[in-house]
């Protein structure tokens, strides 16, 4: 089968906002784990230690999100009185979906009515509960609000996709699944693009409390896996998002490719000693067809991100299990390293795989292996000095051996459902789709930037400020790859600004006048209304026919397109540029939240 190019990714989990942010997190080792904030509940009024306590809890910690009331409903055309009913999963994953298909270079207009798929994992949600046991606060939105099937649906009805559109609910493994089906949907071309993640977020307190009666979560609030002192699980929330897209499709469209997915595999564990109990040969099994699917050898394989949930019982059974599959045609003295994300933002259930996916592309693109947290000890019953496994502990280079930079990524779901993804880094990009070099003499920009209203405008312009900035993760980037992302591969909204400048520092002083609100002749901003000519398509080329400079030239196709008109952005770019990663857009979130009296 052909591999699956992941072109673009979205996340919000706790203490990072992004991929970038992410990394940072993973790489610093840093423990995103707090108490329960009390806008979710008073842990307080829950904690016991004696779990034979009736109506309470061994635990007061979690990985929580900050604003979980609040959401852009402006930019996604929804009112107020709609998005108060719809659970935050909902909103989440609109938010981290156009930010997945922004970093991929996907203008949304251009798919309209494409076979595009949505994949979701998803659990109901504590918004819906809440709703639905006081009638008092049911409205004609509540159900398309919090059933799981709009989780995916609503995506594909904003954006008017046409492909499958599917919500999962295997317990843990959901997001993890998604991402299997799919990369079934496309290798059947069911799909031509397809949008897989997961969501999860904690309201109340009663999911908590069964866990904990069950004696699955930590008392200490830590996720030890593999270690000696693993005493159960953290809950964690937060959502995640990739594009994926046939490797010929993305090299062909000179899509940006993070890494690429060549196999992945999902069964059941059927009957074991009970409905939640892992299964050591299914787990194996899944492994086993993983690998097969993506014609891989597991001795090759350098990095897993394991399930790794921090339980004394578990974590040997999904050890031994890897142990055993990674052993075949393995290198002696080679062992492969595992971690788990969930000690560092907790276990983010029905978004567990696709944060450890995340973890697992970032770790490949940076040729890097994060810190797992909270390992001192081995777990006694797993046997580290017989199986080829190390738990990687400090950050570390990826290993340079001969041959392919592989991961695997592992996510059980606790009723039985078990999935595994194997991915390649970054392949060589065949000659024929090498970018071509940019052969201008005159080293003059025009960068467009839009947002759906002024307030957000001038959130992007000091978003690009800071990106552009010394330190900024912009500071080096080809002003050439970025204008030509901006303009060719960003959804044009209709509050607009163009700038144009001949160097970094000319941009950034661009940026700071239109911020203070200065006239300047390389400076235009505007609004396309309906009275606008938007209607017409203007060929920058065009303007080259006369005998004008090319700053003359370019000033005009900024008032242009700060007026309203259309840009055929590919002519201005006879040699395609590189598509990079961009600040995202500024969300301008609003309290949207349920309130009792205001139905509509």
């Amino acid at each position: 089968m052909e591999p699956i190019a992941i072109i673009g990714m979205g996340c919000r989990f706790p203490g990072a906002g992004n991929p970038e942010a992410f990394w940072r997190l993973l790489r610093d080792g840093v423990d995103a784990i707090t108490e329960v904030p009390l806008d979710r509940w008073d842990w307080q009024a829950f904690y016991h230690p004696d779990l034979k306590v009736p109506g309470k809890m061994n635990t007061r910690w979690g990985g929580f999100l900050d604003q979980i009331d609040q959401f852009d409903f402006h930019f996604f055309r929804i009112l107020s009185w709609e998005a108060a009913r719809m659970d935050p999963q909902q909103r989440l994953l609109l938010e981290v979906a156009w930010e997945a298909l922004e970093d991929a270079g996907q203008v949304i207009d251009r798919l309209v009515g494409t076979r595009t798929g949505v994949f979701i994992g998803i659990g109901p949600g504590d918004y819906g509960r809440m709703q639905l046991s006081n009638p008092d606060l049911i409205n004609a939105y509540t159900n398309t609000g919090n059933l799981l099937s709009i989780a995916s649906n609503r995506i594909s009805y904003l954006f008017d996709f046409r492909g499958p559109s599917i919500s999962i609910d295997t317990a843990c493994s959901s997001s993890l699944v998604a991402v299997h089906l799919a990369c079934q949907s496309l290798w059947t071309h069911e799909s031509s693009l397809a949008l897989a993640g997961g969501v999860n977020v904690i309201l109340s307190p009663e999911l908590t409390l069964g866990f904990s009666k069950a004696g699955a979560l930590s008392p200490d609030g830590r996720c030890k896996a593999f270690d000696a002192g693993a005493n159960g699980y953290v809950r964690g929330e937060g959502a995640g998002m990739v594009v994926l897209k046939s490797l010929s499709d993305a090299l062909a469209d000179h899509d940006p490719i993070y890494a690429v997915i060549r196999g992945s595999a999902v069964n059941n564990n059927g009957r074991t000693n009970g409905l939640t109990a892992p299964n050591r040969w299914a787990q194996e099994e899944v492994l086993r067809e993983a690998y097969r699917q993506a014609g891989v050898s597991p001795g090759q394989v350098q990095y897993i991100e394991a399930h790794g949930t921090g339980t004394l019982l578990g974590d040997p059974i999904e050890a031994q299990a890897l142990g055993t599959v990674l052993a075949i045609d393995r290198p002696p003295g080679h062992p492969c390293a595992i971690g788990s994300v969930k000690t560092n933002i907790g276990h983010l259930e029905t978004a567990a795989g696709i944060a450890g996916l995340i973890k697992a592309v970032l770790a490949l693109r940076h040729r890097e292996i994060p810190p797992s947290l909270h390992f001192h000890k081995p777990n006694p019953y797993i046997s580290f000095e017989e199986l080829p496994l190390r738990v990687q502990q400090t950050l570390g280079s990826w290993p340079q051996e001969s041959g392919p930079t592989l991961a695997g990524v592992s996510s059980f779901g606790f009723g039985g459902t078990n999935a595994h993804v194997v991915l390649e880094g970054t392949p060589e990009v065949p000659e024929a789709y090498k970018q071509e070099k940019d052969l201008s003499s005159d080293p003059l920009y025009l960068l467009p930037l839009s947002a759906r209203s002024q307030k957000a405008l001038q959130a992007l312009a000091r978003a690009y400020q800071s990106f552009l900035g010394v330190g900024g993760i912009g500071s080096a980037v080809s002003l050439r790859d970025l204008c030509y992302t901006a303009s060719v591969r960003r959804s044009h909204h209709d509050y607009r600004l163009a700038l144009i400048f001949r160097s970094r520092e000319e941009l950034i002083r661009c940026l700071e006048i239109f911020l203070r609100g200065e006239v300047h002749p390389n400076i235009s901003s505007g609004r396309k209304t309906s009275n606008s000519n938007s209607q017409k398509e203007i060929t920058p080329l065009s303007l080259f026919d006369g005998k004008e400079e090319r700053m003359t030239v370019l000033r005009s196709l900024g008032t242009l397109y700060t007026s309203g008109c259309s840009i055929d952005w590919n002519r201005l770019y006879p040699t395609r540029g590189r598509c990079i990663r961009l600040p995202s857009y500024p969300w301008q979130r609003e309290h949207c939240w349920l309130e009792p009296g205001k139905q509509r």
